[in-house]
């Protein structure tokens, strides 16, 4: 992406997350302040992030939901204005086709897509008429709960074949199994321990962990401040288990554990 090379297995790739958004789970949307958003993208390129991942739409349980227009009307000023500040990759998190292939064209590099292609019947050919790298998540909610693995495997092959079918070059897509999307705090911990029943997809693995609800849960019912160290702690098992690329809000301190980290689990130098 972007003249980055990306090199399965060598590291662990770290996205930072800009919430672009009134109304983050996180806390730390910058709305429709334009200055904050590059600054917040600035500092993350500068504390080790691989990919930037601009989100106008929370994706939280309970949200406001937008439309396309209002959608685009947040994400289109900061889009533009971390791309001219920046060389890094970025992504857009969104599942609507009309808002991907306009942020496609005004400096987004890939789209990271919250429904794996299953929300808008239109976004897979949007990405393979660009030929731009696609984060596809599984999301369970809404859907029966059987197995853990066996659910986010089932969802991975109808992604799959959607990608398939529309020509997207299966080198460009990365898979994420949706920790905190439809699952209860112990499913979550589960889908971690059970990360290598996906190996044999023989894809890239993307896991966003960072400041979920289950953190908290696991944490005595911590706040969303207070969860640094268990998001530490989660995206340190997801590598161990097989994480390529970890999503996260705290780049600075995430490159440092992940440094020590990958020379643990992938070997040093």
């Amino acid at each position: 992406m972007r003249g980055s090379a990306f090199v399965w297995g060598a590291r662990t790739y770290l996205m930072g997350i800009v919430n672009v958004t009134p109304d983050s789970f996180s806390g730390d949307g910058a709305g429709g302040d334009v200055p904050r958003a590059v600054e917040v993208a600035l500092a993350m390129a500068a504390e080790g992030a691989d990919i930037i991942d601009i989100g106008a739409e929370s994706s939280r349980p309970g949200a406001r939901p937008v439309d396309a227009a209002e959608e685009l009307e947040r994400l289109l000023p900061p889009l533009r204005a971390i791309r001219a500040a920046t060389g890094l990759p970025i992504s857009v998190d969104t599942y609507r086709a009309s808002v991907a292939e306009t942020a496609l064209a005004n400096g987004a590099d890939a789209i990271n897509d919250i429904s794996g292609l299953r929300a808008d019947p239109a976004m897979a050919r949007v990405i393979a008429a660009a030929g731009a790298p696609l984060f596809a998540m599984h999301n369970q909610r809404g859907r029966e709960h059987h197995d853990v693995a066996s659910d986010i495997l089932s969802g991975f092959e109808v992604t799959i074949g959607l990608a398939g079918i529309a020509g997207i070059d299966p080198a460009r897509v990365v898979l994420d199994p949706g920790f905190g999307f439809g699952w209860t705090a112990a499913q979550n911990l589960e889908m971690v321990r059970r990360l290598p029943e996906l190996w044999g997809l023989k894809l890239p693995l993307l896991v966003g962990p960072s400041r979920k609800s289950t953190i908290g849960t696991v944490l005595g019912e911590a706040p969303v401040g207070q969860r640094l160290e268990g998001t530490a702690g989660a995206v340190a098992a997801s590598v161990a288990a097989g994480a390529d690329i970890v999503r996260v809000h705290d780049v600075a301190e995430m490159r440092r554990m992940l440094t020590v980290l990958d020379a643990v689990v992938r070997g040093w130098p």
